[in-house]
């Protein structure tokens, strides 16, 4: 798996450099002067290439200086229901999460893989979540007044272009 990330000096006297493991950039950042060869301290970390999932994950990760290391780490640990969770929980529902301390399962969001709430509706009924309906009764659903109500309280994302519909806890 390639990832490649770029360290963009808030020094504007200062070049950045593209490194592409917690090490290298560790090795780059000894290195980095500025014009006046005066050590080179904050950078701001861009994510340039790599699966578009970990480009998101990223973005929700808001990856720095301070969490670089741990972010490679999670971007090779986890699997991609994880980061999806994490996109979800904390880019989309705002939740707050220790990346330290905190279990990824332990945030509340109900993730379905389906292209619309009408397609969700249909799969609640069929699951029987409105109770259990006769099969003469069965084709006069209105599934788009399901999903009207499903409207309220779930919300639809892309994510490394799968369609998904959760709802925050």
């Amino acid at each position: 798996m390639i990832l490649i990330l770029y360290a963009q000096p808030y020094d504007i006297s200062a070049t950045g450099f593209y490194f592409e493991t917690a090490e290298q950039f560790m090795v780059k950042i000894t290195n980095a002067k500025n014009d006046y060869g005066e050590t080179v301290e904050e950078f701001e970390i861009q994510f340039i290439d790599g699966e578009l999932l970990d480009a998101e994950f990223a973005k929700a990760f808001e990856v720095n200086q301070v969490n670089l290391e741990r972010f490679f780490e999670l971007v090779d640990e986890w699997e991609e229901h994880e980061k999806i969770r994490f996109i979800i929980a904390v880019g989309e529902c705002g939740y707050s999460f220790d990346i330290e301390n905190d279990d990824i399962d332990q945030l509340e969001v109900d993730i379905y893989e389906e292209n619309s709430l009408k397609d969700l509706a249909i799969r609640f009924v069929e699951k029987g979540l409105y109770g259990e309906i006769p099969e003469r009764l069965q084709y006069y659903i209105d599934y788009d007044a399901i999903a009207r109500d499903l409207d309220f309280d779930h919300a639809q994302i892309t994510i490394a272009g799968n369609r998904l519909i959760y709802q925050c806890g």
